[in-house]
């Protein structure tokens, strides 16, 4: 299950993108998570996602 507080699901994300998934695209298709819809929830809280790096920063 997906945390459904914003900080929580940042470092939940992360961690996915890290040790899991080469993109962002990657990790919501797989993981059957709407991509606007995260990236908007990171957005709330000033987070945004950079492919370089693969992950919120």
């Amino acid at each position: 299950m997906i945390p459904k507080d914003p900080v929580m699901l940042l470092s939940y994300v992360n961690t996915q993108l890290r040790d899991y998934y080469d993109s962002l695209e990657a990790l919501c298709t797989l993981r059957g998570i709407r991509k606007e819809e995260l990236v908007k929830k990171m957005d709330s809280i000033d987070y945004h996602y950079d492919e370089y790096t693969n992950q919120f920063i």
